[in-house]
């Protein structure tokens, strides 16, 4: 379905645009590792001629539980983002999550994310829009597609309409996620891109008593099908050793299996658009 399109960077999303990836480590844990995955990225990216945006979160406010690493905070995890930035030339994403953050991130993010559970804080919505900077919203756990149109308006009333929507997963009785590929459709129809939020549809919320869970085993699978529907972007949280990571390893990929993981997904995107 062609969308309107929306340009982070040098990098164009929807209309008739090929799929987009964004990508990164769940949480800023080094300095190092940050930048080093992000090299990492940029020559698959490159190899590949995909399109991608870097993402790794200074701050992870919403972690089950209170001994939960949270990452760098904004101050630092800025910094460092911005270096990413200047080394490798790809656009950043990374999340905000009070009104307050909004133009302190704007100095370096080329793109704000809003968390799933902040989706409906209107006030978060409206300062973020209020920059004219693209902003990615994640649909929340426990709403329905097509109240994604609520988002929209909230975000749209500034006349800001660089606006992304996130699928991630429906809440699923206790502790499970189910994704229903028709609401990439359904969201699409408002006329915005649609991002499938490929690893944090995995998660196993809480799973662990005091963390979460996930089944990386099932990224690509959903990845594949979410492609095929025609979904504008992917989002895939990566690490070179995801068991070790400080957060959401369960569902994270390997780093190393990425590149033969998207040579299969833009063989799915190239067959798609020759009849777009």
């Amino acid at each position: 379905m062609v969308t309107r399109e929306i340009k982070i960077g040098n990098v164009l999303i929807g209309s008739k645009n090929p799929l987009v990836i964004i990508a990164g480590p769940c949480v800023i844990e080094t300095e190092k590792s940050t930048i080093d995955a992000a090299k990492r990225l940029k020559k698959i990216s490159e190899k590949l001629k995909i399109p991608l945006i870097f993402k790794s979160s200074y701050d992870k406010a919403n972690r089950t539980s209170i001994s939960s690493p949270r990452g760098p905070g904004i101050e630092k995890g800025l910094k460092i983002l911005e270096k990413v930035k200047k080394e490798t030339g790809m656009p950043v994403l990374s999340d905000i999550h009070s009104p307050e953050e909004v133009a302190y991130a704007a100095e370096v993010l080329d793109v704000f994310q809003i968390p799933a559970f902040l989706c409906r804080q209107t006030d978060l919505i409206v300062a973020a829009s209020k920059t004219g900077k693209p902003v990615n919203i994640k649909k929340g756990q426990f709403l329905a597609p097509w109240e994604v149109k609520n988002i929209i308006e909230k975000f749209t009333s500034t006349g800001n309409h660089n606006l992304l929507i996130t699928e991630r997963g429906t809440s699923f009785g206790y502790n499970n996620l189910v994704v229903d590929m028709r609401s990439i459709l359904i969201m699409q129809e408002f006329g915005y891109p649609v991002i499938f939020d490929a690893t944090h549809s995995v998660q196993l919320p809480g799973g662990l008593g005091s963390a979460s869970g996930g089944q990386r085993e099932f990224v690509a699978p959903l990845s594949k099908a979410a492609v095929a529907v025609g979904c504008n972007g992917l989002f895939l949280e990566v690490h070179p050793d995801p068991d070790k990571a400080l957060c959401d390893g369960p569902n994270m990929l390997k780093l190393d299996d990425l590149e033969k993981f998207l040579t299969t997904i833009k063989s799915i995107d190239e067959l798609l658009n020759q009849n777009k």
